[in-house]
């Protein structure tokens, strides 16, 4: 399993080398909001400030789409992911595609 501390969006690990590019790895949640949440955040609009159930929505899609990401890059033997990206695209009126990518790497130690 690639650990989250050797994901980056550097290009390269710091005391590491790439010993093999593994190519890109991705993952990828669709998702769409629900009417309750979608009520309690124009609630929410009305006080302004920070719309939490949406900030907790997007956090938690994210987070599942780089988990996806990290196990497509483990299954294919890699130890890192450099050059780590997020996107995101509607797909349609309430439902958003989030993408985690990068490119699955080997390493090793530098100087080895």
């Amino acid at each position: 399993m690639v650990p989250p501390e050797c994901v980056t969006t550097a290009f390269e690990l710091p005391g590491f080398r790439v010993k093999r590019n593994l190519g890109v790895v991705r993952g990828i949640v669709v998702r769409s909001r629900s009417i309750v949440g979608t009520i309690g955040a124009g609630l929410q609009t009305l006080v302004g400030g920070n719309i939490s159930l949406f900030t907790e929505l997007c956090e938690r899609t994210r987070s599942e789409a780089f988990d996806l990401m990290i196990q497509h890059a483990s299954d294919l033997g890699a130890d890192a992911i450099i050059g780590a990206r997020y996107d995101a695209t509607e797909i349609m009126n309430g439902v958003t595609e989030v993408l985690a990518y990068g490119t699955a790497v080997t390493i090793e130690r530098a100087g080895q």
